[in-house]
């Protein structure tokens, strides 16, 4: 069985960079191939690893409630076929993202063929990354419901650690069976305040660690460089290889 880790947190709080940077620290580790799932209706983890997306999972939704399937092809065939399309790939790791969130009617039957597919699919692959929303919903409807480890990711606001909180209680309440939660303190600037460790140390959820700001990431989005190309040496790079050293099997 695929060993899983999901990512999610407030916009803004780097959580795609962050997986980027843990897609890299598996292919480093040569725990490949890795499968990326990008869970974001906002998507842009094909940005952090230099992919191209032209199908997307939504995409196939929409077609076949759409009755976009060709004669001839049935829906089964059909979704197998986008699903192939779907997936990007690459060195060491391939990439599927889930698109846009569906649109106004029933979408049981094209959610139910590709939560099967996408069941398949994971099998071909011994670590899985998966780029979340905040909400979750993604995660608990269309990808792997067993997942081994929750990385939340805040910044170091008071609003980022409280949304990082809410975001464990809802996974708590979801059907996707976490086995551990970890919460990383993300583009620190200095240590985060006592304040803000009482908040997590009150809910019980485990500090993985944290991760300074590292102004390399900044010039790479700048430039339109992938940051999955960011150097061992960087910074924030270090700090999270340090991370998944201690929660990563």
């Amino acid at each position: 069985m695929a060993f899983s880790i999901a990512l999610a947190g407030k916009g803004g709080t780097g959580k795609t960079t962050l997986a980027g940077i843990l897609i890299k620290y598996l292919a480093i580790k040569g725990k490949t191939p890795i499968l990326g799932v990008d869970a974001d209706s906002n998507a842009n983890l094909n940005e952090v690893l230099g992919l191209e997306v032209s199908e997307t999972l939504g995409n196939a939704r929409e077609e076949m409630k759409k009755g976009k399937v060709p004669p001839g092809m049935t829906k089964d065939v059909f979704m197998s076929m986008k699903l192939e399309q779907a997936v990007i790939e690459s060195k060491g790791y391939d990439l599927v993202a889930m698109g846009q969130p569906e649109g106004t009617g029933c979408y049981c039957a094209a959610n139910t063929l590709l939560s099967g597919f996408l069941e398949r699919l994971t099998d071909n692959y011994p670590y899985i990354v998966i780029d979340n929303e905040a909400g979750m919903e993604h995660i608990s409807r269309l990808t792997t419901k067993n997942v081994n480890i929750l990385l939340i990711v805040s910044d170091t606001s008071r609003r980022g650690v409280q949304a990082a909180l809410r975001i464990n209680a809802l996974s708590k309440d979801l059907n996707i069976g976490v086995k551990e939660s970890y919460l990383v303190i993300n583009q620190i600037k200095a240590p985060p305040s006592d304040a803000l460790l009482d908040m997590v140390k009150k809910d019980g959820l485990k500090l993985a660690g944290t991760v300074p700001e590292d102004k390399m990431i900044y010039e790479y989005d700048l430039q339109g460089d992938p940051t999955i190309h960011l150097p061992e040496n960087s910074q924030a790079v270090r700090a999270a290889f340090e991370i998944f050293d201690h929660i990563v099997k």
